[in-house]
Protein backbone atom coordinates (compact mmCIF):
# COMPACT_ATOMS: atom_id res chain seq x y z
CA UNK A 1 0.00 0.00 0.00
CA UNK A 2 1.28 3.73 -0.91
CA UNK A 3 0.45 6.76 1.15
CA UNK A 4 0.96 10.12 -0.89
CA UNK A 5 0.73 13.44 0.35
CA UNK A 6 1.85 16.69 -1.11
CA UNK A 7 1.51 20.16 -0.37
CA UNK A 8 1.83 22.49 -3.74
CA UNK A 9 4.24 25.53 -3.41
CA UNK A 10 2.12 28.94 -2.86
CA UNK A 11 3.66 32.38 -2.65
CA UNK A 12 4.12 33.65 0.84
CA UNK A 13 1.39 36.60 0.08
CA UNK A 14 -0.95 34.59 -1.01
CA UNK A 15 -3.07 32.98 1.68
CA UNK A 16 -3.27 29.08 2.10
CA UNK A 17 -6.15 27.45 1.39
CA UNK A 18 -7.84 25.48 4.03
CA UNK A 19 -7.75 22.56 1.69
CA UNK A 20 -4.11 22.85 1.75
CA UNK A 21 -3.99 23.46 5.17
CA UNK A 22 -5.45 19.82 6.03
CA UNK A 23 -3.12 17.96 3.74
CA UNK A 24 0.06 19.05 5.47
CA UNK A 25 3.13 17.85 4.53
CA UNK A 26 4.40 15.65 1.94
CA UNK A 27 5.78 12.14 2.05
CA UNK A 28 5.46 8.77 0.07
CA UNK A 29 6.20 5.35 1.76
CA UNK A 30 5.20 2.19 1.49
CA UNK A 31 3.70 -0.33 4.03
CA UNK A 32 6.81 -2.11 4.06
CA UNK A 33 8.53 0.48 5.29
CA UNK A 34 9.23 0.69 8.97
CA UNK A 35 6.91 3.65 10.48
CA UNK A 36 8.26 3.96 14.23
CA UNK A 37 12.21 2.82 13.62
CA UNK A 38 15.29 3.88 11.95
CA UNK A 39 14.66 4.40 7.96
CA UNK A 40 15.34 1.89 5.46
CA UNK A 41 18.64 2.94 3.67
CA UNK A 42 17.43 1.65 0.48
CA UNK A 43 14.28 4.46 0.92
CA UNK A 44 16.46 7.07 2.43
CA UNK A 45 17.30 8.99 -0.97
CA UNK A 46 13.45 8.46 -1.82
CA UNK A 47 12.16 10.05 1.51
CA UNK A 48 15.08 12.16 1.80
CA UNK A 49 15.85 12.54 5.75
CA UNK A 50 12.06 11.10 6.72
CA UNK A 51 12.80 9.72 10.74
CA UNK A 52 10.50 7.87 12.39
CA UNK A 53 11.11 8.62 16.38
CA UNK A 54 11.56 5.82 18.78
CA UNK A 55 9.21 2.87 19.42
CA UNK A 56 7.86 3.99 22.30
CA UNK A 57 5.92 7.30 20.86
CA UNK A 58 3.28 5.65 18.83
CA UNK A 59 1.36 8.70 18.13
CA UNK A 60 3.22 10.07 15.14
CA UNK A 61 5.46 9.68 12.50
CA UNK A 62 8.08 12.10 12.00
CA UNK A 63 9.22 13.80 8.80
CA UNK A 64 12.57 15.20 8.50
CA UNK A 65 14.20 17.46 6.38
CA UNK A 66 15.48 20.36 8.58
CA UNK A 67 13.97 19.88 11.92
CA UNK A 68 10.06 19.82 11.84
CA UNK A 69 8.06 17.48 12.63
CA UNK A 70 5.42 17.30 9.74
CA UNK A 71 3.18 14.26 9.03
CA UNK A 72 1.07 12.63 12.17
CA UNK A 73 0.03 8.73 11.81
CA UNK A 74 -3.57 8.79 11.07
CA UNK A 75 -3.51 5.21 13.94
CA UNK A 76 -3.87 6.23 17.64
CA UNK A 77 -3.99 9.91 17.23
CA UNK A 78 -6.91 12.72 16.41
CA UNK A 79 -7.23 14.30 13.36
CA UNK A 80 -4.69 17.46 12.92
CA UNK A 81 -6.95 20.24 13.73
CA UNK A 82 -6.08 23.94 11.76
CA UNK A 83 -7.36 27.13 13.51
CA UNK A 84 -8.56 30.23 11.49
CA UNK A 85 -6.53 32.33 12.73
CA UNK A 86 -4.95 34.90 10.91
CA UNK A 87 -1.71 34.33 12.37
CA UNK A 88 -0.78 30.75 11.62
CA UNK A 89 -1.56 31.57 8.15
CA UNK A 90 1.98 31.71 7.54
CA UNK A 91 3.51 28.20 9.49
CA UNK A 92 7.18 26.93 10.59
CA UNK A 93 8.19 25.54 7.39
CA UNK A 94 6.78 25.50 4.44
CA UNK A 95 7.39 22.36 2.01
CA UNK A 96 9.21 22.47 -0.92
CA UNK A 97 8.59 19.52 -3.82
CA UNK A 98 7.57 18.96 -6.66
CA UNK A 99 6.96 15.27 -6.68
CA UNK A 100 3.56 14.25 -8.36
CA UNK A 101 0.80 11.99 -6.21
CA UNK A 102 0.86 9.51 -8.24
CA UNK A 103 2.56 6.12 -5.99
CA UNK A 104 5.96 5.82 -5.90
CA UNK A 105 7.71 2.93 -7.08
CA UNK A 106 10.91 0.86 -5.72
CA UNK A 107 12.89 1.84 -8.39
CA UNK A 108 13.32 5.44 -7.95
CA UNK A 109 13.87 7.86 -10.47
CA UNK A 110 17.14 10.05 -10.02
CA UNK A 111 16.28 12.49 -12.27
CA UNK A 112 13.03 13.26 -10.33
CA UNK A 113 14.55 16.64 -8.08
CA UNK A 114 13.07 15.96 -4.44
CA UNK A 115 13.30 19.79 -2.63
CA UNK A 116 14.24 19.95 1.24
CA UNK A 117 11.86 21.03 3.41
CA UNK A 118 12.91 24.56 4.51
CA UNK A 119 12.85 26.37 7.63
CA UNK A 120 10.60 29.44 6.83
CA UNK A 121 13.42 32.20 6.59
CA UNK A 122 15.11 29.35 3.70
CA UNK A 123 12.53 29.31 2.46
CA UNK A 124 11.61 33.29 2.47
CA UNK A 125 14.98 33.47 1.44
CA UNK A 126 14.75 31.24 -1.94
CA UNK A 127 11.42 32.72 -2.74
CA UNK A 128 12.75 35.96 -3.23
CA UNK A 129 15.85 35.03 -5.54
CA UNK A 130 13.09 33.08 -7.41
CA UNK A 131 10.80 36.60 -7.66
CA UNK A 132 13.84 38.46 -8.45
CA UNK A 133 13.61 40.42 -5.14
CA UNK A 134 17.08 41.97 -4.04
CA UNK A 135 18.11 40.71 -0.57
CA UNK A 136 20.88 41.86 1.68
CA UNK A 137 23.77 39.32 1.96
CA UNK A 138 26.12 39.02 4.33
CA UNK A 139 29.79 39.00 4.01
CA UNK A 140 31.53 36.21 4.46
CA UNK A 141 35.14 36.91 4.17
CA UNK A 142 35.81 38.49 7.15
CA UNK A 143 38.70 40.84 7.29
CA UNK A 144 41.90 39.58 9.27
CA UNK A 145 42.03 41.75 11.97
CA UNK A 146 38.44 40.67 12.74
CA UNK A 147 39.37 37.16 13.06
CA UNK A 148 42.12 37.79 15.49
CA UNK A 149 39.71 39.81 17.43
CA UNK A 150 37.80 36.44 17.67
CA UNK A 151 40.18 34.43 18.00
CA UNK A 152 41.54 36.27 21.48
CA UNK A 153 38.28 36.39 22.56
CA UNK A 154 38.10 32.34 22.61
CA UNK A 155 41.44 32.57 24.50
CA UNK A 156 38.90 33.82 26.95
CA UNK A 157 35.81 31.72 26.52
CA UNK A 158 35.73 30.98 30.09
CA UNK A 159 35.29 34.24 31.87
CA UNK A 160 32.22 35.09 33.12
CA UNK A 161 31.85 38.37 31.72
CA UNK A 162 32.25 37.23 27.77
CA UNK A 163 30.67 39.14 25.47
CA UNK A 164 28.57 37.36 23.28
CA UNK A 165 27.12 39.98 21.59
CA UNK A 166 30.91 41.57 20.61
CA UNK A 167 32.21 37.97 19.64
CA UNK A 168 28.52 38.02 17.90
CA UNK A 169 29.61 41.02 15.65
CA UNK A 170 33.76 39.83 15.88
CA UNK A 171 32.06 36.45 14.04
CA UNK A 172 29.80 38.18 11.51
CA UNK A 173 26.85 36.38 13.06
CA UNK A 174 28.29 32.84 13.79
CA UNK A 175 29.08 33.28 16.51
CA UNK A 176 27.08 29.65 17.88
CA UNK A 177 28.72 27.52 14.88
CA UNK A 178 32.31 29.12 15.88
CA UNK A 179 31.74 28.95 19.75
CA UNK A 180 30.51 25.28 20.06
CA UNK A 181 32.70 24.27 17.34
CA UNK A 182 35.71 25.24 19.45
CA UNK A 183 34.72 24.26 22.77
CA UNK A 184 34.03 20.92 21.05
CA UNK A 185 37.37 20.86 19.76
CA UNK A 186 39.05 21.94 23.06
CA UNK A 187 37.56 19.32 25.12
CA UNK A 188 39.04 16.75 22.33
CA UNK A 189 35.43 15.66 21.49
CA UNK A 190 35.87 15.82 18.18
CA UNK A 191 38.81 13.24 18.23
CA UNK A 192 37.68 11.13 21.18
CA UNK A 193 34.24 10.22 19.47
CA UNK A 194 35.52 9.95 15.93
CA UNK A 195 32.87 12.72 14.16
CA UNK A 196 33.22 13.67 10.90
CA UNK A 197 34.37 17.07 10.67
CA UNK A 198 32.10 17.69 7.43
CA UNK A 199 29.13 16.23 8.89
CA UNK A 200 29.67 18.43 12.15
CA UNK A 201 30.22 21.99 10.41
CA UNK A 202 26.80 21.14 7.96
CA UNK A 203 25.52 19.86 11.69
CA UNK A 204 26.08 23.72 13.68
CA UNK A 205 25.61 25.10 10.35
CA UNK A 206 22.32 24.09 10.09
CA UNK A 207 21.42 24.34 13.86
CA UNK A 208 22.77 27.88 13.62
CA UNK A 209 20.11 28.62 10.62
CA UNK A 210 17.06 27.07 12.16
CA UNK A 211 17.44 29.61 14.53
CA UNK A 212 15.21 32.07 14.13
CA UNK A 213 17.15 35.87 13.76
CA UNK A 214 14.38 37.86 13.62
CA UNK A 215 13.10 37.08 17.34
CA UNK A 216 14.65 39.49 19.41
CA UNK A 217 15.37 37.08 22.23
CA UNK A 218 15.47 33.51 21.61
CA UNK A 219 17.95 33.62 18.29
CA UNK A 220 21.19 31.77 17.79
CA UNK A 221 23.04 34.61 20.13
CA UNK A 222 21.01 33.49 22.96
CA UNK A 223 22.00 29.83 22.21
CA UNK A 224 25.93 30.90 21.85
CA UNK A 225 25.59 32.83 25.28
CA UNK A 226 23.90 29.63 27.00
CA UNK A 227 26.60 27.69 25.47
CA UNK A 228 29.24 29.44 26.82
CA UNK A 229 27.33 29.76 29.97
CA UNK A 230 27.35 25.86 30.23
CA UNK A 231 30.98 25.92 29.36
CA UNK A 232 31.67 27.66 32.29
CA UNK A 233 29.52 25.35 34.59
CA UNK A 234 31.24 22.08 33.13
CA UNK A 235 34.85 24.07 34.41
CA UNK A 236 33.14 23.95 38.02
CA UNK A 237 34.98 21.55 40.11
CA UNK A 238 33.19 19.96 41.12
CA UNK A 239 31.44 19.00 37.56
CA UNK A 240 35.23 18.83 36.00
CA UNK A 241 36.45 16.00 37.67
CA UNK A 242 33.31 13.80 37.75
CA UNK A 243 31.66 14.18 34.46
CA UNK A 244 32.78 11.85 30.95
CA UNK A 245 32.81 12.85 27.87
CA UNK A 246 29.62 12.10 26.99
CA UNK A 247 28.66 14.00 29.39
CA UNK A 248 30.51 17.11 28.17
CA UNK A 249 29.61 16.15 24.61
CA UNK A 250 25.80 16.32 25.54
CA UNK A 251 25.69 19.31 27.84
CA UNK A 252 27.39 21.10 25.06
CA UNK A 253 24.71 20.01 22.13
CA UNK A 254 21.74 20.67 24.56
CA UNK A 255 23.13 23.95 24.72
CA UNK A 256 23.34 24.82 21.64
CA UNK A 257 20.04 23.52 20.56
CA UNK A 258 17.88 24.10 23.53
CA UNK A 259 15.65 26.81 21.86
CA UNK A 260 16.05 25.25 18.14
CA UNK A 261 13.48 26.82 16.00
CA UNK A 262 11.66 28.65 18.30
CA UNK A 263 8.99 30.64 17.21
CA UNK A 264 9.19 33.78 19.27
CA UNK A 265 5.75 32.70 21.05
CA UNK A 266 5.41 31.14 24.29
CA UNK A 267 3.41 28.42 25.05
CA UNK A 268 0.17 29.58 26.12
CA UNK A 269 0.27 31.38 22.67
CA UNK A 270 0.46 28.39 20.79
CA UNK A 271 -1.98 26.64 22.62
CA UNK A 272 -5.10 29.20 22.70
CA UNK A 273 -4.41 29.77 18.93
CA UNK A 274 -4.98 26.50 17.89
CA UNK A 275 -1.43 25.24 16.57
CA UNK A 276 -0.63 22.30 15.39
CA UNK A 277 2.25 21.56 17.97
CA UNK A 278 0.41 21.88 20.88
CA UNK A 279 -1.99 19.51 19.60
CA UNK A 280 1.29 17.04 18.83
CA UNK A 281 2.28 17.41 21.93
CA UNK A 282 -0.99 17.59 23.89
CA UNK A 283 -0.52 21.25 25.43
CA UNK A 284 2.90 19.57 27.38
CA UNK A 285 6.34 21.50 26.89
CA UNK A 286 5.27 21.87 23.64
CA UNK A 287 8.21 23.98 22.49
CA UNK A 288 10.56 21.83 24.36
CA UNK A 289 9.37 18.70 22.23
CA UNK A 290 9.73 20.62 19.36
CA UNK A 291 13.24 22.26 20.24
CA UNK A 292 14.20 18.33 20.99
CA UNK A 293 12.98 16.70 18.05
CA UNK A 294 14.27 19.39 15.47
CA UNK A 295 17.93 18.47 17.65
CA UNK A 296 17.24 14.96 16.72
CA UNK A 297 16.10 15.45 13.37
CA UNK A 298 19.13 17.70 12.51
CA UNK A 299 21.60 15.25 13.70
CA UNK A 300 20.12 11.96 11.77
CA UNK A 301 19.61 14.12 8.35
CA UNK A 302 23.63 15.29 9.15
CA UNK A 303 24.26 11.61 9.83
CA UNK A 304 26.78 12.83 12.92
CA UNK A 305 26.33 10.29 14.67
CA UNK A 306 25.89 7.47 12.08
CA UNK A 307 29.12 5.71 12.72
CA UNK A 308 27.85 4.93 16.36
CA UNK A 309 25.90 1.19 17.56
CA UNK A 310 21.87 1.89 16.75
CA UNK A 311 22.00 1.42 20.89
CA UNK A 312 24.27 4.23 21.17
CA UNK A 313 22.15 7.06 19.02
CA UNK A 314 19.56 6.17 20.32
CA UNK A 315 20.54 6.93 23.88
CA UNK A 316 22.44 10.29 22.72
CA UNK A 317 19.52 11.40 21.47
CA UNK A 318 17.12 10.34 24.48
CA UNK A 319 19.37 12.55 27.04
CA UNK A 320 19.71 15.07 24.70
CA UNK A 321 16.21 15.09 25.05
CA UNK A 322 16.27 14.85 28.73
CA UNK A 323 18.15 17.63 28.86
CA UNK A 324 16.49 19.79 26.48
CA UNK A 325 13.04 18.82 28.30
CA UNK A 326 14.54 20.37 31.81
CA UNK A 327 14.36 23.57 30.69
CA UNK A 328 10.52 23.93 30.73
CA UNK A 329 10.09 27.01 33.55
CA UNK A 330 6.97 25.33 33.98
CA UNK A 331 8.55 22.42 35.80
CA UNK A 332 11.21 25.05 37.61
CA UNK A 333 9.72 24.01 41.12
CA UNK A 334 9.78 20.40 40.57
CA UNK A 335 13.34 20.37 39.50
CA UNK A 336 14.40 22.85 42.53
CA UNK A 337 12.52 21.04 45.09
CA UNK A 338 14.45 17.58 43.66
CA UNK A 339 17.81 19.56 43.64
CA UNK A 340 16.80 21.01 47.07
CA UNK A 341 15.91 17.35 48.82
CA UNK A 342 19.50 15.95 47.39
CA UNK A 343 22.03 18.77 48.95
CA UNK A 344 19.37 18.69 52.39
CA UNK A 345 20.40 14.94 52.51
CA UNK A 346 23.66 15.29 51.04
CA UNK A 347 23.33 12.15 48.50
CA UNK A 348 24.15 13.46 45.43
CA UNK A 349 26.97 10.71 43.83
CA UNK A 350 29.00 12.81 41.15
CA UNK A 351 29.86 8.91 40.21
CA UNK A 352 26.55 7.68 39.32
CA UNK A 353 25.41 8.10 35.74
CA UNK A 354 21.51 9.03 36.81
CA UNK A 355 22.89 12.08 39.31
CA UNK A 356 25.40 13.32 36.77
CA UNK A 357 22.61 13.46 34.56
CA UNK A 358 20.54 15.45 37.33
CA UNK A 359 23.75 17.88 37.78
CA UNK A 360 23.69 18.45 33.88
CA UNK A 361 20.40 18.80 33.80
CA UNK A 362 20.64 21.40 36.54
CA UNK A 363 23.27 23.76 34.70
CA UNK A 364 21.18 23.67 31.36
CA UNK A 365 18.50 25.29 33.46
CA UNK A 366 20.73 27.47 35.28
CA UNK A 367 22.59 28.95 31.82
CA UNK A 368 19.30 28.87 30.33
CA UNK A 369 18.54 31.97 32.80
CA UNK A 370 21.71 32.97 33.78
CA UNK A 371 21.17 36.88 31.86
CA UNK A 372 20.45 38.30 35.71
CA UNK A 373 23.49 37.01 36.49
CA UNK A 374 25.75 38.65 34.48
CA UNK A 375 27.39 42.11 34.28
CA UNK A 376 25.28 45.08 34.26
CA UNK A 377 26.29 46.12 30.84
CA UNK A 378 25.25 42.28 29.30
CA UNK A 379 22.29 41.63 31.78
CA UNK A 380 20.74 44.94 30.43
CA UNK A 381 20.76 43.84 27.10
CA UNK A 382 19.28 40.93 27.23
CA UNK A 383 16.85 42.26 29.85
CA UNK A 384 15.11 44.55 26.87
CA UNK A 385 15.23 41.84 24.39
CA UNK A 386 13.10 39.12 25.99
CA UNK A 387 10.73 41.83 27.46
CA UNK A 388 10.69 42.94 23.73
CA UNK A 389 9.82 39.48 22.67
CA UNK A 390 6.89 39.52 25.29
CA UNK A 391 5.79 43.09 23.82
CA UNK A 392 5.45 41.61 20.62
CA UNK A 393 3.62 38.77 21.33
CA UNK A 394 0.98 41.05 23.18
CA UNK A 395 0.97 43.31 19.99
CA UNK A 396 -0.13 40.27 17.89
CA UNK A 397 -2.63 39.17 20.79
CA UNK A 398 -3.86 42.38 20.69
CA UNK A 399 -3.78 43.23 16.58
CA UNK A 400 -6.31 39.61 16.75
CA UNK A 401 -8.22 40.37 19.65
CA UNK A 402 -6.67 37.82 21.77
CA UNK A 403 -6.20 37.82 25.69
CA UNK A 404 -3.33 39.14 26.09
CA UNK A 405 -1.00 37.30 28.25
CA UNK A 406 0.96 38.14 31.31
CA UNK A 407 4.12 40.38 31.05
CA UNK A 408 3.35 41.22 27.28
CA UNK A 409 1.08 44.02 27.51
CA UNK A 410 3.47 46.57 26.94
CA UNK A 411 1.36 49.49 28.38
CA UNK A 412 1.26 47.46 31.87
CA UNK A 413 4.43 46.33 32.29
CA UNK A 414 7.78 48.01 32.14
CA UNK A 415 11.00 45.88 31.41
CA UNK A 416 12.47 47.06 35.24
CA UNK A 417 9.02 45.24 37.22
CA UNK A 418 9.42 42.26 34.85
CA UNK A 419 13.17 41.55 36.09
CA UNK A 420 12.56 42.29 38.93
CA UNK A 421 9.79 39.86 39.83
CA UNK A 422 12.06 37.18 37.92
CA UNK A 423 14.76 37.52 39.97
CA UNK A 424 12.64 37.30 43.18
CA UNK A 425 10.89 34.46 42.11
CA UNK A 426 12.47 32.34 39.68
CA UNK A 427 16.53 33.45 39.70
CA UNK A 428 17.71 34.20 43.09
CA UNK A 429 16.41 31.05 44.23
CA UNK A 430 17.62 28.33 42.02
CA UNK A 431 21.34 30.21 42.05
CA UNK A 432 20.97 29.82 45.56
CA UNK A 433 20.71 26.50 45.60
CA UNK A 434 23.58 26.33 43.05
CA UNK A 435 25.48 27.78 44.72
CA UNK A 436 25.01 25.66 47.77
CA UNK A 437 25.96 23.20 45.19
CA UNK A 438 29.03 24.68 43.65
CA UNK A 439 30.27 26.99 46.57
CA UNK A 440 32.94 28.44 44.29
CA UNK A 441 33.96 31.83 43.45
CA UNK A 442 31.47 32.15 39.97
CA UNK A 443 28.56 31.45 41.74
CA UNK A 444 29.58 34.25 44.66
CA UNK A 445 30.01 36.29 41.45
CA UNK A 446 26.60 35.32 40.00
CA UNK A 447 24.73 36.15 42.82
CA UNK A 448 26.80 39.18 43.33
CA UNK A 449 25.94 40.18 40.19
CA UNK A 450 22.13 39.39 40.30
CA UNK A 451 21.72 41.39 43.67
CA UNK A 452 23.62 44.55 42.09
CA UNK A 453 20.99 44.01 38.64
CA UNK A 454 18.00 43.84 40.84
CA UNK A 455 19.01 46.87 42.79
CA UNK A 456 19.77 48.26 39.30
CA UNK A 457 16.27 48.09 37.75
CA UNK A 458 15.18 49.19 41.30
CA UNK A 459 16.91 52.74 41.20
CA UNK A 460 15.51 52.87 37.16
CA UNK A 461 11.54 51.99 38.51
CA UNK A 462 12.04 54.98 41.09
CA UNK A 463 13.20 57.51 38.81
CA UNK A 464 10.08 59.93 38.28
CA UNK A 465 8.57 59.71 34.67
CA UNK A 466 9.24 63.26 32.79
CA UNK A 467 6.51 65.55 32.96
CA UNK A 468 5.53 67.95 29.94
CA UNK A 469 5.19 71.52 31.29
CA UNK A 470 2.53 71.80 28.56
CA UNK A 471 0.52 68.55 30.22
CA UNK A 472 -3.23 68.98 31.53
CA UNK A 473 -3.61 68.73 35.37
CA UNK A 474 -5.78 65.74 34.44
CA UNK A 475 -2.81 64.19 32.53
CA UNK A 476 -0.22 65.46 35.03
CA UNK A 477 -2.29 63.38 38.18
CA UNK A 478 -3.04 60.06 36.23
CA UNK A 479 0.91 59.96 35.25
CA UNK A 480 1.30 60.59 39.25
CA UNK A 481 -1.11 57.87 40.30
CA UNK A 482 1.25 55.20 37.57
CA UNK A 483 4.17 56.36 39.10
CA UNK A 484 2.84 55.38 42.51
CA UNK A 485 1.30 51.71 41.65
CA UNK A 486 4.99 50.80 40.59
CA UNK A 487 6.59 50.28 43.58
CA UNK A 488 10.55 49.24 43.59
CA UNK A 489 10.19 46.57 45.93
CA UNK A 490 9.06 44.14 42.74
CA UNK A 491 5.46 44.02 44.04
CA UNK A 492 4.29 45.70 40.52
CA UNK A 493 5.77 42.74 39.37
CA UNK A 494 4.32 40.18 41.25
CA UNK A 495 1.17 41.61 40.13
CA UNK A 496 1.76 42.01 36.80
CA UNK A 497 3.16 38.58 36.26
CA UNK A 498 1.09 36.30 39.15
CA UNK A 499 2.63 34.88 41.95
CA UNK A 500 3.91 31.39 39.92
CA UNK A 501 7.45 31.22 38.58
CA UNK A 502 5.48 29.91 35.80
CA UNK A 503 4.34 32.91 34.17
CA UNK A 504 7.71 35.01 34.70
CA UNK A 505 9.84 33.62 32.14
CA UNK A 506 13.17 35.36 31.57
CA UNK A 507 14.54 34.62 27.92
CA UNK A 508 14.30 30.76 28.46
CA UNK A 509 10.17 30.23 27.53
CA UNK A 510 7.33 30.28 28.77
CA UNK A 511 5.26 26.83 29.07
Amino acid sequence: MEVCYQLPVLPLDRPVPKHVLSRRGAISFSSSSSLFGAPDPRQLSQRRGAISYDSSDQTALYIRMLGDVRVRSQVGFEPERRSSHPYLCIDFRTLHTRLGCGSTSASYDPERRVHRLLSFQRYLHSSRLLRGVPQQIPLHILDEDYTGQARCMLEKVGNWNFDIFLFDRLTNGNSLITLTFHLLNQYGLVELFQLDMVKLWRFLVMVQEDYHSDNPYHNAVHAADVTQAMYCYLREPMLAKSLTSKDILLGLLAAATHDLDHPGVNQPFLIKTDHYLATLYRNTSVLENHHWKSAVGLLRETGLFSHLPAEDRLNMERDLGSLILATDISRQNDYLSRFRLHLDQENLCMSTASHRHFVLQMALKCADICNPCRPWELSKQWSEKVTEEFFQQGDIEKKHKLEVSPLCDREMNTVGNIQIGFMTYVAEPLFAEWARFCDTRLSQTMLGHMGLNKASWGGLQQEPAPVSEEAEPSTACADTGDAATAPSDGSTATTAGGTSSKEIPQGSRES
